[in-house]
């Protein structure tokens, strides 16, 4: 295992003890930072020179009433403190009024003439006024902090930033200055895996057992990945343990690890699950769905306080050479699938249409004309029932392209905020096929849009096969576009090497 301390980004643990500082640590689910803090305690505890105490605020989760707050608060630091073998800091009276204060003050007496340090993790479980209460305590023990008075340090550990949980309790209004927010010295971060660190990571491995892997295949996991270290863990884990088996040592390939990602998706595993079940708050849907369509959104930059959110949750992340997108490509895959299963499983099955070639291809142009006698039959209906109203067009196409070619294809996806497109890459028995997706608006122009359709099909198809048959599909989904009768609506021409539909 790799030392998560080499991944904090903006965090120095030495002198947050040693000028008695409070901080913030921030970072998507599964990324190790349980792992860090219990690692950091045991070296803090090790050292002997203060004592240091782990605790989760797991069991708090949804307990908006301070007072039962308050008091499973305590009882954690009680449980977690006699877990580790520290003292315990049993109160008398457990009057909720001041209750974390007092408990605090008594821990830190208890373990003088050391400093007290306190790591508390999934604070952002905490809601409404048990967050308040929780925060305005540790603010009253903050000028009073020291050896034998107050914890020295403290960490307040979760998926987001303090101050975005600290307005989520607030019903959305941002921390005023007297907000307990202002005692925070730092907000820290966990980041992804390097490139360096994946082959660091499989190098253990081979330490341990022998067994290597491709190049190609450890850069097919970096791609996929981006470094996320749920994903990167699990793909190992299953091409070695699942797909080879447990005692084998033969050379892990990329192929292995293909195979892996697509038992990692279609398994539905917990962390993938829990992604897209965030799809559903309003808050993550107003980020999303402009990068699934490739809209552009002026309200959307990163000081955006949905987009903020969104990006400390993992879903999505900022370059400057692409700007807002999803951040890795199973996240993509997962996202998109957790938003148009609905339309892929009720679809009738694959033998219904006659899509393949003798030779194994796909016979594209007919599996188009069926979409669009699907999109006929079936989008006005369907789209009233619609979350993702803007993003329904490239969803329902993708159910579709899905529910084919599941048995033996793979679909590579690109989406990115103000693109103004959808870029779909399908390889299916060895044959390369492009599909681009674009929207008309009634601030568009039909041929404006086409125009850049074309020119943005023919590059996307010069990197990904320069010879792949290539259908530019557009979605007119201006209001007087839907008066006309579904014969006017539909269309299928020819533009030099690449066909356009209009649906």
């Amino acid at each position: 295992m790799l030392s998560p301390h080499e991944r904090l980004v903006g965090a120095q643990l030495e002198r947050y003890i040693r000028n008695k500082l409070y901080w913030v640590l921030h970072a998507p689910r599964q990324v190790g930072k349980t792992t860090f803090l219990q690692s950091w305690v045991r070296e803090i505890n090790g050292g002997g020179e203060a004592v240091a105490c782990y605790v989760s605020m797991e069991d708090c989760q949804k307990m908006t009433d301070w007072q039962v707050g308050m008091k499973v608060i305590y009882q954690a630091i009680c449980d977690y403190a006699d877990w580790g073998g520290l003292p315990v800091p049993v109160l008398k009276s457990r009057k909720t009024e001041g209750l974390l204060r007092t408990t605090l003050k008594k821990w830190a007496e208890l373990v003088a003439p050391k400093p007290l340090v306190v790591l508390f993790d999934e604070v952002d479980v905490i809601e409404g006024e048990t967050m308040i209460s929780f925060l305005r305590q540790l603010r009253g023990g903050f000028a009073k902090r020291g050896i034998g008075k107050f914890p020295v340090s403290i960490a307040l550990v979760g998926m987001r930033d303090l101050k975005d949980y600290i307005t989520a309790s607030k019903d959305g209004r941002e921390p005023n200055p007297g907000s307990p927010f202002n005692i925070k010295e730092d907000s820290a971060v966990l980041s992804n895996f390097s490139k360096d660190d994946i082959v660091r990571l499989f190098a253990l491995r081979t330490a341990d057992t022998g067994q290597q892997i491709t190049r190609e295949a450890l850069d097919y996991v970096y791609e996929q990945s981006q470094g996320q270290p749920w994903i990167v863990n699990s793909l190992f884990k299953r091409a070695t343990l699942r797909i080879l088996g447990e005692d084998s040592v033969e050379t892990v390939t990329l192929e292995h690890i293909a195979q892996a990602r697509e038992q990692m998706i279609m398994a539905r595993e917990t962390h993938l699950d829990a992604l897209g079940e965030r799809l559903k708050e309003p808050r993550i849907r107003r980020v999303v769905e402009p990068v699934i369509t490739g809209e552009m959104n002026p309200d959307l930059g990163r000081t955006n306080r949905d987009v903020m959110l969104a990006m400390d949750l993992g879903l999505v992340q900022w370059t400057s050479e692409t700007g807002l997108k999803i951040s890795n490509p199973v996240y993509t895959e997962i996202l998109t699938r957790h938003l148009n299963s609905g339309y892929h499983d009720i679809m009738p099955p694959p033998t219904s249409w006659q899509w393949q070639k003798p030779d194994g291809s796909v016979d594209m142009d007919k599996l188009m004309k069926e979409f669009q006698k699907f999109w006929h039959r079936h989008a006005d209906r369907w789209e009233e029932k619609a979350d993702y109203t803007e993003a329904f067009p490239h969803l329902l196409l993708m159910a579709f392209l899905q529910r084919v070619l599941n048995s033996g294809g793979r679909i590579e996806r690109e989406c990115a905020a103000g693109r103004g497109r959808m870029d779909l890459g399908i390889e299916y028995n060895n044959h390369r096929y492009i599909i681009e997706i674009k929207l008309v608006h009634h601030h568009d122009s039909p041929q404006t849009v086409r125009e850049e359709g074309l020119e943005q099909i023919r590059e996307y198809r010069d990197t990904f096969a320069p010879e792949a048959p290539a259908y530019l599909v557009i979605f007119d989904r201006r209001s007087k576009t839907k008066e006309k009768t579904w014969d006017q609506r539909i269309s299928w021409e020819q533009e030099g090497e690449v066909i356009v539909l209009g649906c």
